[in-house]
C-alpha cells in the first residue's frame, strides 16, 4: 500500500510516499529554521505562510522522488494535530484536495502518533507493549504503547516542554535559535556537575515533567554571576559548563521518569522519539539505563527525530488497518491539542 503523508504541524513541510508503513519511498522536507532564527523561535503566522509557499513543490518533490505519479497512491494521509491550527490548516487543506481529486481516502492522523512510528521507520515494526517517551519542542509526555500504536498517556508536563526549556534557556544565554542544537554541541565541552541544577521529580512515582523552574535557576544563576561569556572565553563562569549542566537536569528527569514507567508497565522495550530525542546526551543516557535494566531501546534515526512525512504515512498506515479501512472525512477539522 502506498501512501503520501503530509506534514505541516510547526516549522516543517514534509511529505513522503511510505510502502506498507515500512518501506520509504521518498522523504522530503523544507525546513523553516533560517527565517526564524532573527526571533528566537517559531513565529505562527510566518510559519503558515512558509507552509502556504511550499506545501505543493515539497509534494511533487516527494512524487517524483518515489518514482510515482499522483493517481498511483493508495491513500493520502495528513497529521492533523496537535500543533499550530494555521500551520496544520495548510497541510489539511492540501491533503483534502488532493484526496478528493484523485478519489482515494484520506488518513488524518495524531502529530504524535507519527513520532512514535518513527522509531521503526525502515526496520521492525512494533509487535509489544512499550512505554514511549515523546520529547519536543511542544511536547514532553510518556505513553504506554500496544502493538497496534493505541496509547495510553501517563503522564506530561505541567509547563514547559523539554524541547521548549532548550530553546528558552538558549535565548536565554543569547545562543540563538534553534537551540536544542547549540547546547547539545556545547555541552560537550562543559562539565555537568560543575554547577548542579536542580531536577523536579514532582514526587517518587509521578510520571509528569515540568521544566520551568529549571530555566529560572538557569535566569537567576545568570543575574547573580553576570551576563554569560561566548564559548571559549574567560568570565564569572564557563558557558560550557552552565549548558551541559542544564542538560543534564534535563536528561535525568528525563531517564529517570521513562525507566519508572517501563517499571510501572511492567514492559521489557521503551522507546524516546521527538526532536530532543537526537540530543546526544539523552541517546547516551538512555542507552546505557536501559542496557543496565535489560530493556530494548528503540531510537528513531536522528533525522527522523524531528518532524517529516514518513513519519506521518507509517502512522496511517497503522491508522487504517485498525480502523477496519473506514475513510475520514473530507471536513475534518485541525486539533490544536491531542495528549491522548
Amino acid at each position: 500500500m502506498l501512501i503520501l503523508g503530509i506534514e505541516s504541524s510547526c516549522d516543517e513541510t514534509a511529505a513522503a510516499v511510505v510502502e506498507d508503513g515500512r518501506r520509504i519511498l521518498s522523504d522530503v522536507v523544507a525546513s523553516q529554521v533560517a527565517v526564524h532564527t532573527p526571533y528566537g523561535g517559531v513565529v505562527p503566522e510566518i510559519a503558515s505562510r512558509k507552509h502556504v509557499e511550499a506545501i505543493l513543490p515539497v509534494i511533487e518533490r516527494a512524487l517524483a522522488e518515489a518514482g510515482l505519479e499522483s493517481g498511483e497512491l493508495d491513500a493520502v494521509a495528513v497529521a492533523q494535530g496537535p500543533g499550530l491550527v494555521g500551520a496544520l490548516l495548510v497541510g489539511l487543506s492540501a491533503a483534502k484536495a488532493m484526496a478528493y481529486g484523485l478519489g482515494k481516502p484520506l488518513i488524518a492522523v495524531s502529530h504524535l502518533e507519527g513520532h512514535i512510528h518513527a522509531a521503526f521507520l525502515g526496520r521492525e515494526p512494533m509487535d509489544k507493549y512499550m512505554v514511549c517517551l515523546v520529547a519536543s519542542g511542544g511536547h514532553t509526555a510518556l505513553y504506554e504503547v500496544d502493538p497496534e500504536c493505541r496509547s495510553r498517556l501517563l503522564g506530561t508536563t505541567r509547563d514547559d516542554a523539554a524541547g521548549e526549556a532548550f530553546d528558552k534557556v538558549a535565548k536565554l544565554l543569547g545562543l540563538g535559535y534553534p537551540g536544542g542544537v547549540i547546547i547539545d554541541g556545547l555541552a560537550e565541552k562543559g562539565d555537568p556537575r560543575a554547577i548542579p541544577f536542580p531536577k523536579a521529580h514532582l514526587g517518587k512515582d509521578s510520571l509528569e515533567f515540568s521544566f520551568s523552574g529549571l530555566k529560572t535557576a538557569v535566569a537567576n544563576f545568570v543575574r547573580r554571576f553576570g551576563p554569560a561569556p561566548g564559548p571559549g572565553e574567560p568570565g564569572p563562569f564557563r558557558l560550557e559548563d552552565v549548558v551541559a549542566g542544564f542538560q543534564e537536569a534535563v536528561v535525568d528527569v528525563l531517564v529517570d521518569k521513562t525507566m519508572k514507567a517501563a517499571e510501572i508497565c511492567v514492559v521489557s522495550d521503551v522507546a524516546v522519539v521527538g526532536g530532543v530525542a537526537a540530543n546526544r546526551r539523552l541517546r547516551q543516557r538512555m542507552g546505557e539505563e536501559a542496557g543496565r535494566r535489560g530493556l530494548m531501546l528503540h531510537l528513531p534515526l536522528p533525522r527522523y527525530c524531528t518532524d517529516n512525512g514518513a513519519m506521518i504515512a507509517a502512522a496511517a498506515y497503522s491508522v487504517w488497518k485498525r480502523s477496519g479501512f473506514c475513510l475520514d472525512p473530507l471536513d475534518l477539522d485541525a486539533r490544536s491539542r491531542w495528549l491522548d
